[in-house]
């Protein structure tokens, strides 16, 4: 078969999403708590890393830009991240904070997507969460400048060993300036659950942008 045989076989295929649904008398009122279920549901049910999701911003010059993110942080203030805010996305991030998220969870014929605002975590929870980070990984947020070109793997490996050499003895590293938290503060959630013959659930909470403390409206989208 030529590879356009095989992707049209591939596009031919019909997935069942099954009866697994969801509706509102089902669904936690609060989108935070109904995300941390699914999140835990879709650890238990062995999902490859869970806490992944698709993060989409705008470049300084206004061009999109997509990469893959881990959560770290979840709570009633929104979902926090970690990165270099010299990086690509830290630097669209502090120019553009309007952002879009979502997780997928194929497997489970689910996903979350996520619309709203990020905005720095202060510094004393992105201390904590750099300190309770493996060692080689606070090495590695020294050694690389993310998103930065480098001549060749064997340049990157020597950054690391001068960071190592640098940090010899010492018990705790300090966390680079450059280094730290956004947090996604959202203004919509949609919960997507796949339906037999593409009657899939959509759930969407909103709260007008800008209003954190606002109360969520929730409402069903045809599929």
């Amino acid at each position: 078969m030529t590879d356009d045989e095989i992707l049209q076989a591939a596009l031919r295929t019909h997935t069942d999403y099954g009866a697994e649904g969801l509706d509102e008398n089902g669904i936690v009122r609060d989108p935070f708590e109904q995300l941390a279920l699914w999140l835990a549901e879709a650890a238990e049910r062995g999902v490859y890393e869970p806490n992944a999701m698709a993060l989409a911003t705008i470049d300084p010059d206004g061009a999109p830009s997509i990469r893959t993110v881990l959560l770290r942080r979840l709570d009633e203030h929104g979902l926090a991240f970690y990165t270099d805010y010299n990086s690509r996305k830290g630097r669209a991030l502090l120019a553009h904070p309007d952002v879009a998220a979502v997780f997928p969870w194929y497997v489970l014929h689910r996903q979350v997507t996520i619309a709203g605002r990020v905005e720095r975590t202060g510094d004393a929870d992105s201390d904590d969460y750099f300190s309770a980070r493996p060692r080689g990984a606070q090495v590695a947020a020294w050694a690389s400048e993310q998103s930065h070109p480098i001549a060749d793997r064997a340049a990157l490996e020597q950054r690391v060993k001068d960071a190592e050499h640098r940090f010899e003895g010492t018990s705790e590293l300090p966390r680079p300036e450059r280094w730290g938290g956004f947090r996604i503060v959202p203004h919509r959630l949609e919960f997507w659950q796949g339906r037999t013959s593409r009657l899939h659930d959509r759930l969407v909470f909103e709260r007008e942008p800008g209003l954190p403390g606002a109360p969520w409206q929730l409402s069903r989208l045809q599929p």
